[in-house]
């Protein structure tokens, strides 16, 4: 079966300015995954598999990886960490998918958010159930505690737009979310942003930490790498719960 070429496709799938976007692109894709991605796209472009088809395989898999974390032994935080780069390049390629055939909708987009939901919570959950030498005990609830942090903090952002709806605006626009009446906050917000601690509980980054983690834990002969950044994770989660919370009211997203 015929189809476009790659570079056909780039100038569609991937349109000049969409990787230079502020909050719609990961670094990594960025960097490598969209380079890769658009081979992928490229394939599936000549099957009969639709946008949201790959994005219910994204969120199979994304969660798939947080299960494989939570198992014994150092070759299942390498596989999390591998599926979790699955995950990204289907999380690519359903979007550029969908920018090819037309196929973009709002059922899409729920999906995509759906998924991102999903797996960090599973990515974290698996962490502090991996954590745990007697199950269920601290480390456990640890992790889910990170997330359902990770959960209140996606829910922050998207129930702006839904605020935003009910009262009759359209969505924040990328630089609303920069703009502080105070500017001290946008100064802590830049000094904050800067650190880049609220990665820590993004998939990809989890997965690499937790690579590393075990790693330690193998030099050291137990736990206490993947311990700690359970610890981190939590923390962290908690710490952005609040913070984006004061952040979204005090900028102009609801003005």
């Amino acid at each position: 079966m015929s189809g476009p070429s790659v570079a056909e496709l780039r100038q569609v799938a991937q349109p000049p300015g969409h990787l230079e976007r502020r909050n719609g692109e990961h670094w990594a894709g960025v960097l490598y995954m969209r380079r890769l991605s658009i081979y992928a796209t490229w394939l599936l472009a000549k099957t009969p598999v639709t946008p949201n088809q790959l994005t219910w395989l994204m969120t199979v898999v994304g969660i798939l990886a947080g299960v494989v974390l939570a198992l014994p032994g150092p070759w299942a935080v390498v596989l999390a960490a591998l599926l979790t780069q699955v995950y990204l390049l289907l999380d690519c390629s359903d979007g550029e998918l969908a920018r090819w055939t037309g196929k973009t909708s709002l059922a899409g987009v729920y999906l995509d958010r759906v998924g991102a939901y999903f797996t960090e919570a599973a990515l974290l959950a698996g962490l502090g159930w991996r954590a745990s030498a007697v199950l269920p005990d601290w480390y456990t609830v640890l992790g889910f505690a990170g997330a359902l942090g990770a959960i209140l903090i996606k829910a922050e952002t998207d129930l702006v737009d839904v605020a935003r709806a009910k009262g009759g605006l359209a969505a924040a626009g990328e630089a609303a979310g920069v703009q502080f009446r105070s500017g001290l906050l946008s100064l802590g917000r830049r000094v904050l942003a800067a650190t880049k601690f609220h990665r820590i509980v993004q998939p990809v980054e989890l997965s690499l930490l937790a690579l590393v983690a075990m790693v330690i834990d193998l030099v050291i002969g137990d736990l206490t790498a993947t311990r700690v950044l359970v610890v981190a994770c939590c923390v962290a989660a908690g710490l952005q719960v609040v913070l984006h919370l004061v952040s979204i009211m005090a900028s102009r997203r609801l003005a």
